[in-house]
């Protein structure tokens, strides 16, 4: 279920107002609302770049606990505290601007790819918490509504309850969650590590960066907007469900580093390497030709330039290439690794529950470096 939401532009006046947020409105003017066009950024591409993220987060002296799991040193993609024998919890947040400019299309991405880190930990999410900021004196409160239901709509489907939430007045929309999920401490999925000679699985095609940059300039089509709307809203749920399954090594979601920077912290630190297949990768259609005609968003040249080092003739390969690469997703694909056995059975089994998914590469012995063969 998709809500369109045109809504008028409206001058704020205050005329006896009782409450703050039910001020009396003078409409100006009537036109639909483009909602991607209050915020600078779009999604996953408006979070810090990973270079920042080290810098101010590295020195960082955690509290010493025994029960402590998995913190933000080990750039996981959420955190685990174990509290008996048999169950941790397993906290994330994330939040972020517009990618869509249907509010309720907006509000379901936006869920999708908060409850991504639980499942992306083999995780199932119980409870959320709503992050909110909102330009109440540029847009009608019925934005927020729909931002909102779209976000119940996913946490609905996650069978994830709603407890509460925060919101702040700012001068662009952002919407989010703070997701709390159950697993037992032996079944955790981590991130960073893979064994040998194993293939690596992707989820859900690449390129989402690239057309969220389209959208808000108005250079993608109404079909190739629905098909990735569509996307980014597909909770990682089922995906989730069926790889646990399996002898998944490690594991993680594609959101903002895009593929290549979340495929290289698979491997931090490790003395595995990843060799990435570009012809084998999904990518969603017109990203190619967007990316030669460099529309690309902003954080790609962050991860870039983070990365261009660990990546095995990186300074070789076409610009294009790198651009779709290391594009920052919103509500990406699981990315994982398993044994070359159960590998083809798995991608079926995705495939049947009508989950994109492919084989894109495999592990190597190339200790801690990243390969991207054409």
């Amino acid at each position: 279920m998709k809500i369109l939401v045109s809504i008028a532009r409206k001058n704020f006046t205050r005329k006896n107002c009782q409450q703050e947020n039910d001020p009396q409105l003078e409409i100006m003017n009537e036109e639909k609302i483009r909602l991607t066009q209050y915020s600078e950024y779009s999604g996953c591409a408006a979070k810090l770049g990973p270079c920042v993220l080290t810098e101010s987060l590295g020195d960082l002296t955690q509290a010493s606990c025994e029960d402590l799991l998995v913190d933000f040193r080990h750039s996981e993609d959420a955190g685990a505290y174990r509290i008996s024998d048999d169950v941790a919890v397993v906290q994330t947040v994330d939040f972020f601007p517009p990618v869509v400019d249907d509010p309720y299309s907006f509000g379901q991405i936006a869920a999708a790819n908060s409850l991504s880190d639980i499942y992306a930990m083999g995780a199932r999410p119980i409870t959320a918490l709503s992050i909110v900021c909102f330009p109440i004196h540029e847009l009608d409160v019925s934005v927020l509504k729909a931002i909102a239901e779209g976000g119940m709509s996913k946490l609905r489907e996650a069978n994830c309850s709603l407890l509460g939430g925060h919101s702040i007045k700012d001068d662009s929309v952002k919407y989010g969650l703070a997701v709390t999920g159950l697993i037992h401490p032996s079944k955790l999925l981590l991130n960073n590590t893979p064994k040998l000679d194993e293939h690596l699985i992707l989820t859900k095609p690449i390129g989402n960066g690239i057309i969220n940059t389209a959208i808000r300039l108005g250079k993608a089509d109404d079909t190739l907007i629905d098909e990735v709307t569509r996307s980014m809203a597909m909770l990682n749920k089922v995906a989730s469900e069926i790889i646990t399954g399996y002898p998944v090594s490690a594991c993680t979601d594609v959101t903002g580093f895009g593929l290549a920077g979340h495929a290289f912290e698979m491997i931090q630190d490790t003395k595995i390497g990843i060799e990435l297949d570009f012809n084998a990768i999904p990518v969603y259609p017109q990203t190619i030709e967007m990316a030669k005609d460099r529309l690309v968003p902003g954080g790609t040249k962050g991860n870039i330039t983070y990365r261009i080092d660990n990546v095995r003739g990186g300074n070789e390969l076409p610009q294009w290439i790198l651009d779709i690469v290391f594009d920052p997703q919103t509500s990406g694909g699981l990315l994982f690794t398993v044994p070359q056995n159960v590998s083809a059975l798995i991608v079926e089994q995705l495939n049947e529950k009508g989950i994109r998914s492919a084989v894109i590469g495999q592990t190597t012995a190339d200790a801690g470096k990243l390969t991207i063969s054409i």
